[in-house]
Order: C-alpha cells, then structure tokens, then sequence
C-alpha cells in the first residue's frame, strides 16, 4: 500500500513538476514574441526608415529598389506643366462619352472614382458591350508609373489618354474625329481658352488636358502613412507583423517597392497560359524579345484591397487568394508554358521572384491584414456638367 501511495506521489510531482515547466516555457514565449512586436512597433513607427529592419532582397532586385513609404510630390513634365483649368479641362474631357463613336462611353466608364478608380470587372464593356483582352488598372497614383497599361506600351499619360478612345474594342473612335467633334461643342471653347491660351482643340491638346488630370489622382493618406509617422498604436498586431512579413519572409520587396509599391518594372509571374485559349504575351508584343513573353507590369499596391479583381486577366477574387498564390511560388501548369506566335517559338520563363515561400495561414492573414492598411479614405468625385 505505501509503494502504491509513493508511486502516485511521485507521478504528481511529475506531473506538476512538467505542468509549472510547460506553463514557464509557454510564458517566456509569451514575453519573448511581446518584445520582439514591442520592438518592431518602435522601429517601424519611428518616422526613420533607416532604423527598419533590413528588408530581404534578391540580388536582381536591388538596382530596382527603393523603400517602402510615402508617395513623393507628383512631377508633371516640361511640355505639360500643371495648371488648374488644364486639370479641369482633362476632368470634364475624362467623362464626357462623346470622346467614344457611340457617344456613350467615356474614360470614366472603366475608370470609376466610386470603384477605386476602375470598374471591379474581370474585363471591361467597351463598344457595342465588347469585352476587353485584360483587366482594367486603376488610374490611382498612375503619376508614378513610368510606362502604362500592363505591357507597357504607353511611355507616358499623354501618350495613353488616346489609345482607348482609338482601340476598337474600348471607345472604338478616331482621335482626330474625336476632337473634331469636341471643337463643335461651344461649351469647350472657353474652357480650352483657360486652359491652353486660345480655343483651338486638337488632340495633342484633349490628350495634355486628360493627362494634367489623370496625374492629380493620387491616393489620401493610409493608415499604414500615419503608423510609420509616429501613431504607433494604429497598427493591430497582425498588422504590423503583416508590414514586417512584406519586407522580409514573404520577399514582396523584390517587387513592390517605393513609395508607389512597386519597382516599375516587368516580370513573369506565370499566368500569360500560353499555349492555352487565354494566352497573353504580354511586353512581348511591345518589344518582340522571346524573354518578355508573358511579363507585365508590376502594379502599384495602394488602394490594392479597393481595386479587385486582381491580375492582368481578373482571374483571382481575394487577397488572400493573391497571396496564397505567390505563397505556393506559382506551380505553372507544364503544357501552357509555351506557344507558336507567328511562326516563332516562345517560351514562358518565370521569374525568380516566384518561388515557393510555404507562408503559414496566420501569415498569409497578417500580410492582407497590411495590404489592407495601404488603403486611404475613398474621396468622393462628382461627375463634371458635360459643356454644351
């Protein structure tokens, strides 16, 4: 009987003894995760990147690199400079669907300030209820993008004002007719007066003045701007480690980087299906280089949980379907890696960017919870009287 009584004795002390020790163990890495958040608060809410965490980059993209933070003043060029009634002018231009053959469809069709600055569509309606090739982007901070649309084939806002309003799919116009008929309406002649110094109309100048305006469009400040001034208790705890998984584990600053959150560049993230019914070439069309085949432009992120669906064909829905995407590196289907355009063999080289990252589920909701914070306040834009 006493051996019986020693032996549950000892088998609760051991069992308290592994309790206090587990208990321990689980309070420590309690503290210890508590401090390291503590610590990154401080850091990245500091006002001071260079007291960030350094971020994890790929060799390849650092002469592309430059920190995450606020967007920089909007530069307008030389042969364009900013003036009030010029913006004004490109607004009205904007949504006035007399610009299009059919007089129904405007810039603002596919560019809705009420839907991020896009129309939430996989593919936009153009004339005649046409669907476009590929998922229209939003205009947001599209001041700070180097080249447009997702190939890129546009080198600057002027030179792509005019290419919907000429693309038969999309307003399906001339831009020479299209500024024939806006010289007809007297209401303009005052407005390309203030704007321009006289009331001629021409197309180089209804491209300057949409332009003026597309460069005016800029995101308000996020929360992620207030966290990293110095608001350190902004920022949620998934938040901020969802900041700190972006510049390191998740490796999303090989790309989207800058103020911008993007590095203005080009990759291949495997989704161009070539091969396939839905195959898109992508730069290649631009550059004819068989290695730009499949490569987009790498999108901004601000605003990006406001301007879904998202990709260059609207193929993904949620964030978190994004981010499991990149977080399983892509496993591109063998047979829709290569296709024969014009009797040239071309081959979808994925970038290196795109590998598998094996991101746990609480990671991949931490990171959207971020994406989240790099959206501001919709500000409320009211369609212009169109002049008669």
């Amino acid at each position: 009987m006493k051996n019986v009584l020693s032996w549950i004795l000892i088998a609760f002390l051991t069992v308290s003894l592994l309790n206090n020790c587990f208990s321990n163990s689980v309070q420590k890495e309690i503290r210890g995760k508590a401090s390291f958040l503590a610590e990154l608060r401080k850091l990245y809410s500091s006002g001071d990147s260079s007291q960030w965490p350094k971020p994890i980059l790929d060799p390849d993209a650092k002469p592309y690199f430059a920190e995450i933070g606020h967007l920089p003043d909007i530069q307008f060029p030389a042969d364009n400079p900013y003036s009030e009634d010029k913006a004004a002018l490109g607004k009205i231009l904007f949504f006035d669907p007399r610009l299009s053959k059919s007089n129904q469809i405007a810039c603002a069709s596919c560019h809705d300030p009420e839907l991020g600055w896009c129309d939430n569509r996989t593919f936009s309606f153009g004339h005649d209820r046409q669907l476009g090739t590929r998922n229209a982007m939003s205009i947001l901070n599209v001041a700070y993008a180097q080249s447009l649309f997702w190939d890129g084939r546009a080198a600057s806002l002027e030179d792509q004002s005019e290419m919907p309003i000429r693309d038969e799919r999309e307003m399906s116009g001339h831009i020479d007719l299209a500024a024939g008929k806006i010289a007809k309406i007297k209401g303009y002649e005052v407005l390309f007066e203030k704007a321009f110094g006289d009331k001629k109309v021409s197309k180089d100048r209804i491209s300057k003045a949409i332009a003026a305006f597309e460069r005016t469009i800029k995101s308000g400040t996020s929360k992620f701007d207030q966290f990293i001034d110095g608001k350190a208790d902004l920022y949620s705890n998934d938040e901020l480690m969802g900041l700190h998984l972006f510049r390191t584990k998740a490796q999303c600053m090989n790309c989207h980087s800058s103020g911008y959150f993007s590095n203005n560049q080009f990759e291949n993230v495997g989704t161009s299906l070539l091969g396939s019914k839905e195959e898109d070439l992508g730069r290649y069309l631009v550059t004819k280089k068989a290695e730009d085949a499949g490569k987009f432009r790498v999108p901004g992120l601000r605003e990006v949980s406001r301007t879904g669906p998202w990709i260059h064909n609207g193929s993904m829905t949620t964030l978190t379907e994004v981010i499991q995407f990149y977080s399983k590196g892509n496993p591109e289907h063998s047979q829709k890696r290569s296709t024969v355009h014009e009797g040239i063999t071309l081959t979808s080289e994925k970038s290196g960017f795109v590998r598998l990252l094996d991101l746990t589920d609480e990671e991949i909701s931490q990171l959207e919870a971020f994406l989240r914070t790099l959206s501001s306040k919709p500000e409320r834009v009211l369609p212009p009287a169109l002049p008669q």
